[in-house]
């Protein structure tokens, strides 16, 4: 294909800076194929597999779209996994930060209360996952009368969870007169036949139908019996030596078995399944993105969508029992242009299982020998020489976006019957700052935040604090992170 620039989709400018400063430089194809005909309105069935650039696809567009001043949510965006809403509002909130856009996230396991409160405000884009979504819209705590973009992400994970129904009862719910794109790995007849019913003339885009697999991964696997793969596992980490590893298990329990042996001899490690608090599954794949510690044990909560840079390695401990598992996998390392290792541990239990991905993604894996110990003495030396340094913190993708804008603690809300529109008085009442250096408002009860655009910032807060707004005194001090 030509090269495209996102200047050739005639973008606000205000969405290019968010781009460059993410370092978007140009789009993926799949993001080439797909905004145009989002701009335009079209109803569209995306067959993407994992790490192709679809979030951008549909963000982007969404972002473009946006009227700012529109009080209710103009897209709704549905995901099967919490991980996956939280990650697609931060991406949707990344691009949309210098245009403003308010993006919210709803999802289970997190208090209704602090959602109640955060779409009685302005929010342009709601996304969440399936059940919480439809409890907010039977509380009528959500507007749809609004909504012109209907994203439907992961729509094969949404069928094996068994949310297709609630995917139905919400979209009922919908105006009649809004654009639907639905993004999909693979396309099961549930999914289809969803497609037909509830989409106008769909446009259908097909990326890399060729191969289901990233050519810049090697893929490989080892024969060993179940209760030897602990041993290889360690002799796999010293001959590889990984930069960034998420090791894969089938279930909750195992991956606390493997977390704590792996703790117990060392290891920079952190652990990711479904029966964590959700405030734990979140800061665990934070630190794992900033590379606070290297191997991540996992199940396949961390398979699909989680978008993290740099992983240079991923180990299958277990055969995935699902063919579409061990792509989705494997998709988390060979991202951006980068070389990934993909190494599967296969029991004779487990040899149908690997027959079955075999056949699926249409070649046949290669088999190596388990290492000799005298590789594996060389190999463990530079290991532990390496393992003595700090970990290296990866940079954050959001940095240079960051680097422009401030965002501002001011101890007054609602009690004191501030609203969003003192505090632009306030601000714009300032000698050098206008109402275009004033990004995102968030007033609660006790207390607000604003992020203030442009390097205005350290401008804004010595002008402010011990200062008044709409009469009242208010001490105002940079947000913590």
């Amino acid at each position: 294909m030509n090269k495209v620039n996102f200047k050739d989709f005639k973008l606000e400018q205000e969405l290019l800076s968010a781009l460059e400063k993410l370092g978007f430089h140009q789009p993926t194809e799949v993001q080439q194929q797909v905004i145009p005909f989002a701009l335009k309105e079209q109803d569209i069935i995306v067959k993407s597999q994992t790490g192709s650039g679809k979030t951008g696809a549909f963000a982007i567009p969404i972002c473009e779209k946006i009227e700012i001043e529109s009080k209710n949510p103009q897209a709704l965006v549905l995901t099967p996994t919490r991980e996956l809403a939280v990650q697609v509002k931060e991406d949707i909130s990344n691009i949309g930060r210098f245009k403003r856009i308010r993006c919210a996230a709803v999802f289970g396991k997190q208090p209704m209360e602090m959602q109640l409160r955060e779409l009685k405000q302005r929010v342009h884009v709601v996304v969440g996952t399936p059940g919480r979504t439809f409890d907010h819209i039977e509380r009528q705590s959500l507007d749809l009368s609004d909504i012109k973009y209907f994203i439907i992400d992961e729509a094969d994970k949404m069928l094996d969870m068994g949310f297709i129904e609630q995917v139905e009862a919400i979209i009922k719910c919908l105006p009649k007169n809004r654009a639907t794109m639905l993004f999909s790995a693979t396309m099961p007849e549930v999914i289809q036949k969803l497609c037909n019913q509830y989409m106008i003339e769909p446009k259908v885009i097909e990326i890399n139908s060729e191969s289901i697999t990233a050519k810049s991964i090697n893929e490989y696997y080892y024969e060993v019996e179940e209760n030897e793969k602990f041993a290889l596992l360690n002799k796999v980490i010293y001959i590889e030596n990984p930069e960034s590893c998420i090791i894969f298990c089938n279930t909750k329990e195992k991956v606390d078995n493997i977390y704590q042996r792996m703790k117990d001899r060392g290891y920079s490690c952190g652990s990711l399944h479904g029966g964590m608090e959700q405030k734990d599954r979140l800061e665990t794949i934070k630190s794992f993105k900033r590379g606070e510690f290297i191997f991540l044990v996992a199940t396949e909560v961390a398979a699909r969508g989680i978008h993290i840079d740099e992983v240079s390695h991923v180990i299958n401990y277990e055969v995935p029992m699902e063919k579409e598992s061990y792509v989705h996998r494997i998709g988390r390392t060979g991202r951006a242009g980068k070389l990934g290792e993909a190494i599967t541990f296969v029991s004779t239990k487990e040899h149908r299982y690997l027959n079955f991905i075999e056949e699926y993604i249409g070649y046949t894996l290669e088999k190596r020998d388990i290492p000799s110990e005298e590789v594996l003495e060389k190999a463990k030396a530079i290991f532990k020489e390496k393992g003595s340094r700090k970990p290296k913190l990866k940079k954050d993708s959001t940095f240079a976006l960051n680097k422009e804008i401030t965002k501002l603690h001011i101890s007054a809300g609602k009690q004191k019957k501030i609203r969003p529109g003192d505090i632009v008085g306030a601000i714009t009442g300032i000698e050098g700052v206008t109402v275009e250096d004033i990004g995102i408002i968030d007033v609660q009860d006790s207390f607000s935040y604003v992020d203030i655009l442009n390097k205005k910032g350290e401008l804004v807060l010595k002008a402010l604090n011990g200062g008044t707004i709409k009469g009242k005194k208010v001490r105002v001090e940079k947000a913590m992170k």
